[in-house]
């Protein structure tokens, strides 16, 4: 990834459609960095991921400013790919959040883990996108 466009910019781009060509460099430019899968799955895949990404709001956990989003197609030792998308801070590059997605090691289709737990165990998990996007838009309890 040459350069990490904020999340706000990504998501009207992901949504003018300048991330559907198939090519490599598209997908690289919407955030794929590595891969194990064919190079003409990635664009796909960043489809049914932007479709989650986009409804992603101001003012819930992610702050769209200041992060961007990058996407990882993953090869375990033991068992099938399977694809993330994390959320990082645009300053550090630290990732905030790691949402994967059909990973057999968890128990539901959608699994988040996040920094403030050093990514050791799920802070959130759930069959559903509509519920994963819910949580990621209502903010943080206190």
């Amino acid at each position: 990834m040459d350069k990490q466009i904020k999340l706000s910019e990504w998501i009207l781009r992901f949504k003018s459609g300048e991330f559907d060509k198939p090519d490599t460099s598209t997908q690289i430019l919407a955030g794929w960095f590595d891969w194990f899968c064919r190079d003409s799955s990635l664009a796909n895949k960043t489809i049914k991921m932007g479709n989650i990404i986009k409804q992603i709001k101001a003012g819930g956990k992610v702050d769209l400013e200041t992060s961007y989003v990058w996407f990882k197609n993953n090869c375990p030792l033991n068992g099938p790919l399977y694809d993330d998308f994390r959320i990082a801070d645009i300053e550090n590059n630290n990732n905030l959040f790691v949402v994967q997605i059909d990973c057999v090691w968890n128990d539901s289709k959608y699994t988040v883990f996040e920094r403030l737990d050093g990514f050791e165990k799920p802070v959130f998990q759930t069959e559903s996108s509509r519920e994963l996007v819910k949580w990621f838009n209502k903010g943080w309890s206190k």
